[in-house]
């Protein structure tokens, strides 16, 4: 990780203009009757997951460019996830995929102390064959047509339950590319009836305190139908399965100009939201990085986030998914960690009072105005003043780079060749 004091003297050349930023946006706040302190105490006391596999350069189906350091294992992984919590102070967990990342539950607890991290949600890897695996994923896991394929699956996600138990985690995220690519290739029903069967013997496997989050997604590796293919399937799927079960958002799964945050807010209504996977898309599933396309949309997902608060027993898990292709992994995961922090800032101020007086005398044009001042507020002063109190970085990514981390952990780590496309 990066010394303390490169943190220090880093934050030490930026503390005086931070200072006079925060002061002068409190007192705009303060005139809008808002105390920025508060807003400043529960951003810092968010925190989004970051995925291990995230910390590795990404592919596409046609090519996979790895960079210098590319870590190596869970470990190396672990080094790189707990630098990012260490300079954004905003991503205390993460979430294993196995798989990948399995080893003994000793060894990760140990290094996850070392690196100042606790674990997140477990993912189960049933979208592709791994050496040594008896019965082949290619045309599907949980909704295989064979019944010892269905009972492979069953058991790989029962054994991520077990492990998580063993290293603090409380979820198991699944996803599967089961579908099928040409008319006619599946019974929609049968195939269907087949996932529910298997998701309710890993949904009875769960400890009480446990969560399973299903995901949908659109399409890929299945383009013509998906099992799971939108809100409403996994929706019904949560349902079906009882009150552990409940859905898991993907900002990137779903179609273009997809109305994603009133999918958050009906998944509120049934107590049936469990969590995102934070990115961005322009065209299906990019995976690019949170808030770089839309970031409008993201913060208007955390206004109906913000609205739920107060619920009792709210609280969804929140997590990065995202493809690195062309940049440092870990500075994507840094600013894209900071997006999310943003966008819960900005939904902070709004107006809540107001914004309702305005819905119900239909007064359009207000409301939107309201929602549109707490996005335009820009709350950078205090995302980087809640890292400084946190002993963090006021610019995470400048920190980053004057560390000389990437071309340290370089000499290190064998270079990754890149032949081939596909994911991490």
């Amino acid at each position: 990780m990066i010394h303390s004091d490169i943190i220090a003297q880093t934050n030490e050349t930026a503390m005086a203009k931070l200072q006079a930023d925060y002061d002068a946006l409190g007192a705009h706040l303060d005139r809008r009757g808002i105390d920025i302190a508060a807003i400043k105490d529960r951003v810092a006391n968010y925190g989004v997951a970051v995925p291990s596999w995230g910390v590795g350069t990404g592919g596409t189906r046609f090519a996979r460019f790895p960079g210098p350091g590319e870590p190596r294992d869970i470990f190396d992984k672990l080094d790189d996830c707990g630098l990012i919590h260490q300079l954004t102070r905003a991503t205390p967990s993460v979430s294993l995929h196995i798989p990948w990342d399995a080893q003994p539950a000793a060894d990760l607890n140990s290094k996850a102390e070392e690196v100042g991290l606790r674990f997140d949600a477990m993912n189960s890897n049933t979208f592709q064959d791994q050496l040594q695996q008896q019965h082949s994923y290619k045309f599907g896991s949980l909704s295989h047509t064979n019944a010892a394929t269905r009972q492979q699956a069953v058991d790989h996600n029962i054994a991520c339950i077990e492990l998580g138990v063993a290293i603090g985690s409380k979820a198991l995220t699944i996803w599967v590319g089961d579908g099928s690519n040409f008319p006619g290739q599946t019974n929609f029903t049968k195939q269907f009836e087949r996932y529910l069967d298997a998701a309710k013997q890993v949904y009875n496997a769960l400890p009480d305190d446990w969560t399973l989050l299903s995901e949908h997604k659109m399409y890929e590796p299945a383009f013509y139908s998906t099992v799971v293919q939108d809100w409403g399937t996994n929706l019904l799927i949560a349902q079906q399965m009882g009150d552990k079960a409940k859905c898991l958002v993907d900002l990137g799964h779903h179609a273009p100009n997809t109305n994603i945050e009133m999918i958050v807010a009906r998944l509120i209504q049934f107590g049936k939201l469990g969590g995102f996977h934070f990115n961005d898309s322009k065209y299906g599933d990019d995976d690019l990085d949170t808030g770089s396309i839309d970031p409008y949309r993201l913060f208007l997902v955390f206004n109906e986030l913000v609205e739920a608060e107060t619920q009792a027993d709210f609280d969804p898990m929140h997590m990065l998914d995202q493809s690195h292709n062309v940049t440092d992994p870990i500075e994507s995961l840094m600013v894209s960690a900071t997006e999310v922090q943003r966008a819960y800032a900005q939904a902070l101020l709004v107006d809540r009072t107001a914004l309702l007086g305005f819905q119900e005398d239909n007064d359009a044009l207000m409301a939107t105005t309201t929602l549109k001042q707490g996005f335009r507020t820009d709350v950078e002063p205090i995302l980087a003043m809640a890292r400084l109190e946190q002993n963090g970085a006021i610019d995470p990514v400048a920190t980053y780079r004057a560390s000389g981390y990437r071309a340290k952990v370089g000499t290190q780590r064998p270079a990754v060749s890149g032949a081939g496309g596909g994911i991490v």
